[in-house]
């Protein structure tokens, strides 16, 4: 894996990150910290799995 790849893998996940917390965000009504938590939670879990499905096509 040569330094750019190694750079594009690092950015990947906190843009998934970014764009999967503001969805979420935008659906709910009202937002707390236990709300919140679930969100970066769920959001962070969302943005691996995403990172490992497009690699995943990727080498096929």
């Amino acid at each position: 894996m040569n330094r750019r790849t190694k750079l594009l893998a690092v950015a990947e996940v906190p843009l998934w990150w970014v764009a999967l917390a503001a969805l979420w965000l935008v659906s709910v009504s009202t937002v707390d910290p236990l709300e919140l938590a679930a969100d970066a939670d769920a959001a962070l879990l969302g943005a691996l799995a995403a990172r490992a499905a497009r690699r995943a096509v990727a080498r096929r």
